[in-house]
């Protein structure tokens, strides 16, 4: 039995049904009942557990051998930092006694000590935790999501413009959710003991430049890149709710990334779905 963590989320229901499809049975995680049926009807069974439940998590994790790892998304408007640190500490815990035989674990190719890079430093934290514990994990560090421009949708319908932090012609590594959930399945179904660290991003890079292109396609008109100065960040952050902690931090985990230019390894794993269809299904879907 396959345990999957954020199973109602992009990564981890595409790593849900990816499995499905190959015939493994699926636990998926969730902090509510509400998708039961839903996932029932798609031959999954869905157990209800919050991640800072520890021992309620452990239990859920025995019923498996193997689980995918995934730390929630802290609620905006709080300390992210410190509530992904603490939900962090609580998987970790849990993985003691569990039985389980091999992890998979989503995190991020930006992944970095440090204080305040939102998640840069907490996911990093997290693999090096992982690192301590017995049970063998393969860690996916996943490029920029590019679901991460679907709350975008909405604001390019109403005045066609694409706001964003990132340079406008920037290219960078992105990848589908759906990319991640054929890495995820692959590596939950490798012979036992499979670990490292896979670095998976889409078929080529793309700016915010390519994605404005992407909406003006699938939407049929002309689409203009507007790009936040630096030194308004955090005040766009906290103008859609983020607290003045998360502001911070999330502002620092951007600058960080830009200055880099997203650095990536030379050898990553390469997905197959391009910007151009992502887009275009997440425009037919919410239409």
């Amino acid at each position: 039995m396959h345990i999957l963590l954020g199973g109602t989320g992009h990564v981890g229901s595409a790593a849900a049904l990816r499995l499905l499809e190959m015939n493994e049975p699926v636990t998926v995680v969730s902090r509510s009942d509400a998708a039961r049926d839903e996932w029932e009807q798609r031959g999954a069974r869905l157990a209800v557990a919050d991640v800072l439940d520890t021992d309620a998590l452990r239990e859920v994790l025995r019923q498996g051998s193997r689980a995918f790892l995934l730390n929630p998304n802290a609620d905006i408007a709080t300390d992210t930092d410190a509530q992904e640190k603490r939900t962090v500490a609580s998987i970790l815990k849990a993985l003691q006694g569990s039985g389980l035989e091999q992890v998979v674990v989503e995190s991020t190719m930006g992944a970095q000590p440090g204080a305040r890079l939102g998640d840069l430093n907490v996911l990093y934290e997290f693999e090096q935790g992982l690192q301590r514990q017995a049970i063998p994990a393969s860690i996916i560090r996943a490029a920029y999501y590019m679901s991460n421009w679907d709350m975008s949708l909405d604001a390019v319908r109403e005045s066609s413009r694409l706001e964003t932090m990132l340079p406008a012609d920037l290219a960078i590594p992105m990848v589908a959710p759906q990319d991640l959930g054929e890495a995820a399945a692959r590596l939950l179904t490798a012979p036992r003991g499979e670990q490292g660290v896979h670095y998976v991003e889409g078929p080529q890079r793309y700016s915010a430049n390519d994605v404005a292109e992407a909406f003006a396609r699938a939407l049929n008109r002309t689409v203009e890149v507007v790009v936040t100065p630096r030194d308004q960040w955090i005040a766009a952050y906290r103008k859609i709710g983020f607290s003045e902690a998360a502001a911070e931090s999330y502002a620092r985990m951007t600058a960080v990334s830009v200055d880099s230019g997203f650095e990536t390894p030379a050898a990553t794993e390469r997905g197959n779905t391009t910007l151009g269809a992502y887009v275009e299904a997440v425009v037919h879907q919410k239409a």
